[in-house]
């Protein structure tokens, strides 16, 4: 090769690099943003749930209107509860996923708990048609629902929070389960 084939080939790899490195800092930039943006979205006073947290104190109603205390639901269990809307798309495909999870656990595995960000009616005419075995609660979607109370600070569906059998957040999770994915995400 001749000394100018060798420069060009220089000057391509420090380039090549250089573009490496300016993407990764670009990347990490626009992740600090990302995060920024997600803790300015949440309200003054309410501190999301991170792991190692205690899970935050949560009442709400269930399909009856009845007022439940989450930490009561399955009192020395771990909970794995599942933030989700009739109207996800993803949240729907999971279901059948959590029911299958739920069934295999027993009276003294995981307790599944559904949250739902939805309408009573909503709810209801949705589980007529996808029924589940777990409890379900109610809440209205909003800066300070329970589910960023839970960790979720970019109002994504769905989402899941496993809390061990102490009380304390130990996983979160933005996104659907996969088919078998829970058995390696909570333990049985």
């Amino acid at each position: 090769m001749s000394p100018a084939t060798w420069r060009l080939l220089l000057v391509a790899v420090a380039a090549g690099g250089l573009g490496l490195v300016a993407a990764g800092w670009w990347q990490g930039r626009q992740a600090a943003r990302d995060e920024a943006a997600a803790a300015a979205a949440v309200p003054a006073g309410v501190h999301p749930a991170r792991p190692g947290d205690a899970m935050p104190v949560i009442r709400l109603p269930d399909l009856d209107g009845n007022v439940v205390d989450l930490a009561a639901i399955a009192p020395g269990r771990p909970l794995l509860v599942n933030v989700w809307a009739s109207w996800c798309g993803p949240c729907v495909e999971e279901m059948p996923e959590l029911q299958r999870y739920a069934r295999a656990q027993g009276a003294d595995g995981v307790q599944v708990v559904g949250l739902a960000l939805d309408t009573p009616e909503n709810v209801r005419d949705f589980l007529a048609r996808v029924p589940v075995d777990y409890p379900i609660l109610l809440d209205q979607p909003g800066p300070a629902d329970a589910s960023v109370h839970l960790g979720n600070t970019r109002g994504l569906l769905p989402y899941s929070v496993l809390v061990d059998a102490g009380g304390r957040v130990v996983r979160q999770k933005l996104g659907p389960f996969e088919a078998g994915e829970i058995e390696g995400w909570a333990p049985d």
